[in-house]
């Protein structure tokens, strides 16, 4: 099986990141399962310190991924955007939202947030 995809460290000091072995463990699986996650595009991790991790902002109050995130993640792929340009996106104040893409996945301009992704360049 190949290594799991990790982006450059593109997103602010201030977001925190969480450990592959932490997400594993809020979602109740193993950690190759999170690599596999990772390798289909349902989360996106970046490399800080030399240590991977995924943003935690992408988990909802209960520790699981937010409902909407993995879609986003496709809609921008399927634009052909690059891992650290989605991420980037995501983690950009937004004052239309208000707020950053990534805050909007957690309530009802989720569905904003992807129909802009799929709609407009950035």
């Amino acid at each position: 099986m190949s290594a799991f995809p990790c982006s450059e460290d593109v997103l602010p000091e201030s977001v925190p990141l969480l450990p592959l072995p932490e997400v594993a463990d809020r979602l109740g699986i193993v950690v190759t399962r999170v690599h596999q996650m990772l390798r289909d595009h349902q989360l996106l991790a970046v490399r800080r310190d030399g240590v991977a991790g995924v943003p935690e902002r992408f988990f909802d109050a209960d520790g699981n991924v937010t409902r909407f995130l993995p879609g986003l993640i496709t809609v921008m792929k399927d634009g052909k955007y690059s891992d650290e340009e989605i991420l980037r996106w995501i983690f950009t104040d937004d004052d239309t939202l208000p707020g950053k893409p990534v805050d909007a996945l957690h309530g009802p301009l989720a569905r904003e947030v992807i129909r802009r992704a799929a709609a407009e360049p950035f």
